[in-house]
């Protein structure tokens, strides 16, 4: 079931209605429903793995139950061996076969020799990085006693699959996101507005930024021989704002369906678009990923400690594995090779830390060094951009290729209208950079002003949706 559909808008107000007007005497039986919906709403897409989502949350569930009455090392390693080779094993097999047996035949055919092995016609279940992360990440935090096993299983059942950020995140930690699940909760009315704006604001930066610039990427990328320098370097930067629109846009919906129903989701994007170096980037980009990757992979492995060539080495191994994390394809390998390479220097200066606080602040327009630092950091992620979005590497390397001739200085044959639309876009974000998110508006006195801003972005999303396209990040 896609947030973007008429199925999701009919579904979303049932299960609003129910579960505060119906389902709303007991904890348990609140809780009993949104593990029901929840399932119905991974069953939309294929019941055959909810198998799956059960395993891994059972697994983790008496995983995090044994620990809590272990002492001994040895013992609370073997529980945590169980539940890693559970998950990371699942998600190998599904997400993994194929990529390792066809790259090590690949590996033999470079030596001049030959070797023969099948490979597997595996569907991957959908957001199985997703939920097999959040899982892992309670497993680790019982073992490392961050937090307390619960003795709950409805709850520990309903965080593994709350539905609004089952299939594509956040990523939640239990220690955020499974309390909510043993409290009482009580409708808000307030929250429940701010909610119904970030699903607003989603669907305007899925439907309308995202699906649009998709027709142009989807026509850019499949004849791209035949395209300009000029035009290939606008189906790169169309393909930015159509990954970050469609990303942050479903972000956005599954904290806002979360919100009305009383719980509160970490913050997945903050204006990335608007960083001034790479480490200010990765602090606002899928924020919910990069920070498990920080907790559990960079700081285990040494983190920033020691010195500069362990540190250099533990940013390369985290942004290789980050790359793998999203595709089982060289090509979000060398993606995430090229962010580590472009990360490194920051490490040697001390700058990666940089940027902490919101640029310019108090500025209605950026200095020139802003600019600049902006203009070069989105340079660098768009030319990324160009692996992750190709089909193989040899296709990532014409297209590079291919942009940076004499062509790149003729006039693109693109939508232009598309591009003054991206551009004042991101005016908005720079205008809203040190608010929670663009529509929080409440600066504006005038409720009939704010009311008519809200509708007027309802018309947009209704008049000017491109044709749907499913969520990009539905294959991770």
């Amino acid at each position: 079931m896609l947030f973007n559909t008429v199925d999701f808008a009919i579904f979303l107000p049932i299960v609003f209605v129910l579960y505060w007007f119906v389902f709303n005497k007991a904890l348990k039986v609140q809780n009993v429903f949104l593990i029901c919906v929840s399932y119905f709403f991974y069953a939309c897409w294929d019941w055959h793995f909810l198998g799956l989502i059960l395993l891994s949350s059972l697994v983790d569930y008496y995983v995090g139950r044994y620990l809590a009455h272990t002492i001994d090392k040895n013992k609370r390693k073997l529980g945590l061996i169980v539940s890693l080779v559970t998950n990371l094993g699942i998600l190998a097999y599904f997400k993994y076969y194929n990529f390792f047996v066809e790259s090590f035949i690949d590996g033999f055919t470079l030596f001049g020799a030959s070797l023969e092995a099948s490979t597997l016609q595996i569907i991957l279940p959908v957001g199985i990085s997703f939920y097999t992360f959040q899982t892992l990440s309670y497993t680790i935090d019982v073992y490392r006693n961050n937090i307390k096993p619960t003795q709950n299983i409805i709850a520990f059942l309903a965080f593994v699959s709350f539905f609004p950020q089952l299939v594509a995140g956040p990523i939640e930690r239990a220690s955020n996101l499974l309390p909510q699940f043993t409290k009482v909760r009580r409708f808000n009315y307030s929250s429940s507005v701010d909610g119904l704006k970030l699903i607003l604001l989603g669907l305007f930066q899925k439907m309308v930024i995202a699906d649009n610039c998709a027709v142009i990427v989807n026509q850019i990328f499949m004849n791209y021989s035949e395209q300009s320098g000029s035009t290939l370097f606008f189906g790169a930067f169309f393909f930015a704002f159509q990954i970050y629109g469609d990303f942050s846009g479903y972000s956005n919906i599954a904290i806002g369906s979360a919100r009305i129903l009383g719980f509160n989701l970490m913050q997945n994007f903050n204006m990335p678009y608007l960083s001034r170096n790479l480490g200010e980037f990765w602090r606002r980009w899928h924020i919910s990923l990069s920070t498990w990757f920080r907790d559990y992979v960079y700081i285990p492995l040494g983190g920033n400690r020691g010195s500069k060539g362990k540190v250099i080495r533990n940013v390369f191994i985290v942004f290789l594995v980050s790359g793998l994390w999203h595709g089982a394809n060289w090509t979000f390998v060398i993606w995430g090779l090229i962010h580590a390479l472009c990360f490194i220097p920051l490490v040697i200066i001390g700058s990666n830390a940089k940027f902490q606080s919101t640029a310019d602040k108090g500025r209605y327009l950026p200095s020139l060094k802003t600019i600049f630092q902006i203009g070069l950091t989105f340079f660098i992620v768009v030319l990324a951009w160009v692996f992750f979005r190709s089909e193989n590497v040899s296709h990532a390397l014409l297209y590079i290729k291919g942009m940076f001739n004499w062509s790149l200085m003729s006039m693109p044959q693109v939508s232009k209208g598309l591009i003054l639309f991206l551009v004042v876009y991101m005016i908005f974000e720079w205008l809203q950079r040190d608010k929670i998110h663009m529509l929080d508006i409440s600066f504006i006195k005038s409720k009939p002003i704010r009311i008519l801003i809200y509708y007027t972005l309802v018309f947009i999303v209704f008049y000017f949706a491109g044709n749907t396209q499913p969520f990009i990040y539905f294959q991770f």
